[in-house]
C-alpha cells in the first residue's frame, strides 16, 4: 500500500525537459526562448547552435533532453516534434552588496531563472508549425498592391 502515482500531467504526446536555478535574469533567458517557441524541434537546434547569447548553449541541452525525453519515454517520432511552450519563471534573487564611496554601500541583485520546455508531436496530416498568434494574412494580394501603385 503505497502512495499513489500522480495522473500524468502532459498528453501523451508531449514531453518536457525542466531546469531549475538557471543563473541567468528571466528576462534573458526569455528573449532566447521566444525565439524557439513554435519551431520544429530541427530548426530551434540550429536557431541555438548558432546564437550569440551565452545562455543560448544551455537552453540547447534542455531542448535536447526533451527530445530525448520525447524519443526514450513517450516513443514519440522525432522528425515530427515541435517546440509547444518553453516556458521562464522567476527563481530566487541572491542579494549582494556593492561597495560605495564614503563608507556607504549600494545593493545587487543577482537573479535565477527556471525553464521548462514542452515538445509536441504533431500527426502527419497537420502542418509542423502553426501561425503565430495575431497574425493574418492579409486578403490584398500583390497584383492588387502593384495596380494601385500604376494608377
Amino acid at each position: 500500500m503505497g502512495k499513489q502515482k500522480a495522473p500524468r500531467a502532459l498528453p501523451s504526446n508531449q514531453a518536457q525537459a525542466v531546469l531549475r536555478n538557471l543563473r541567468v535574469s528571466p528576462r534573458k533567458l526569455n528573449e532566447v526562448a521566444k525565439v524557439i517557441r513554435n519551431q520544429t524541434a530541427e530548426k530551434a537546434l540550429d536557431t541555438l547552435t548558432f546564437s550569440r547569447r551565452r545562455i543560448a548553449q544551455t537552453v540547447k541541452k534542455v531542448l535536447e533532453s526533451a527530445i530525448a525525453n520525447a524519443e526514450n519515454n513517450h516513443q514519440l517520432d522525432v522528425d515530427r516534434l515541435v517546440v509547444r511552450r518553453a516556458e521562464v519563471g522567476k527563481a530566487l534573487v541572491m542579494k549582494r552588496f556593492h561597495a560605495r564611496a564614503r563608507g556607504r554601500a549600494g545593493g545587487i541583485q543577482k537573479f535565477f531563472s527556471h525553464l521548462m520546455i514542452v515538445v509536441e508531436e504533431v500527426p502527419e496530416g497537420q502542418d509542423l508549425v502553426k501561425a503565430p498568434r495575431g497574425s493574418k494574412k492579409s486578403p490584398a494580394t500583390s497584383s492588387d498592391s502593384t495596380e494601385k501603385k500604376a494608377a
